[in-house]
Parts: structure tokens; C-alpha cells; sequence
């Protein structure tokens, strides 16, 4: 019989009575969430990142939806992100055809995620960014952000939401492209280098 030491928290495994709801691996997932580009176009970029809490730590079940629209600046108008097959009512996930410009993917044990979607294009005085929205365990009110991919400077100066923001809050809604070509862009829900979210009114 193996006797744990209840006096150091660190060795202590969490029970639902421990962390605070809700959860979200359940029904919510599906099949291809991130894979939003149609396979093979050309405009298609992979945004990935990690999503941490306060004390700098991977937040290993949240999930981050993504809409945006396509390389022309269109919102596409188009159903199949979550098709359901006839007979067992289960996901078939995408047809790999046609952009929907939505995508859900959860976070693996490391807090990572990832999507593979198009570049998205400018709409109106707005620069070319990528709407999000981040559920995690401890939010009773999902949060709201962006992600802005460098590469136009003039468009990213002249954007009304990110022309507001001091330089370092600035820099929380632009991601980063990495050598390997993809772009990383971190979700920080609270404390040092917080992401800045968006509220709706």
C-alpha cells in the first residue's frame, strides 16, 4: 500500500471537487477541428500555439475556436465543418473541399494547439486577422481576442483596434513567425504579458 504525504499539495492528484468547471473533452471535439483550409490550397498557414494560466503553466483541456475569413476578405457562407453521418448520427468532421473559416481544436496535455487554415484577408479598416475565442476550465464567461499575422506593416499601423494599444499590450495580438514558416501566437489568460480581450457589447 503506497501512503501519500497530504501535507505537500504537490503530490497531490486534483478530483472534480479540487478545480472548477466547466469541462470541455466531452461531445465538444471533433474530427479534423483544426484542419479549416481545404487540403492543398496554396493560401493555407498553420497558426499554433500554447494556451497558459496565471502562474505561466500549460492549461492542458481549454479549447480555442477560430473564424476568419478568406484570402479575399469574404466571410465564408458555406455549411460542413461538423458533418454527421445518416446512419449513426456520429462526426464525419470536414469534406477537406470547401473553407467554412471555423475551426475548434482543444489543447493536448501540454497546452498546445494547433490549425491549419487560410490567410486570412482585410476586411474594411481592419488588417487581416483571426477571431478567437478560448474556453478553459476556471472561465465561467469565454474570452474573446485576435490574431493579427505579420507581414503588412502599413495595415497592422493603420488598424483601429491595434493603433489603441501601448506597444507591449500591442504585441499580445500579433503572432510570430517561427523558421519553419508557421506562426505561433501563445494565449496568456491573466497575470505578466496577459492577452488582451475583447468585450462585446
Amino acid at each position: 500500500m503506497t501512503k501519500i504525504d497530504t501535507s505537500d499539495a504537490a503530490h497531490v492528484l486534483p478530483t472534480p471537487s479540487h478545480t472548477v468547471g466547466p469541462f470541455y473533452g466531452y461531445a465538444l471535439p471533433f474530427p479534423g477541428g483544426g484542419d479549416i483550409a481545404p487540403v492543398g490550397h496554396p493560401d493555407t498557414v498553420t497558426v499554433q500555439g500554447y494556451v497558459y494560466d496565471g502562474e505561466g503553466r500549460p492549461v492542458p483541456d481549454a479549447f480555442v475556436e477560430l473564424w476568419g475569413p478568406d484570402p479575399d476578405g469574404n466571410l465564408p457562407k458555406v455549411d460542413g465543418s461538423m458533418r454527421r453521418d445518416p446512419a449513426t448520427g456520429g462526426h464525419l468532421g470536414r469534406n477537406g473541399v470547401e473553407f467554412t473559416g471555423w475551426g475548434r481544436i482543444q489543447t493536448d496535455a501540454n497546452g498546445h494547439w494547433y490549425a491549419r487554415t487560410l490567410r486570412p484577408g482585410g476586411r474594411g479598416s481592419h488588417a487581416p486577422h483571426l477571431s478567437v475565442c478560448v474556453f478553459a476550465r476556471g472561465l465561467l464567461v469565454h474570452l474573446f481576442t485576435r490574431i493579427y499575422l505579420p507581414g503588412d506593416e502599413a495595415a497592422l499601423g493603420a488598424d483601429p483596434l491595434l493603433s489603441r494599444l501601448e506597444a507591449a499590450r500591442r504585441d499580445t495580438l500579433i503572432a510570430r513567425r517561427d523558421p519553419d514558416g508557421t506562426y505561433r501566437f501563445d494565449i496568456r489568460l491573466q497575470g505578466e504579458g496577459e492577452t488582451v480581450f475583447l468585450e462585446f457589447t
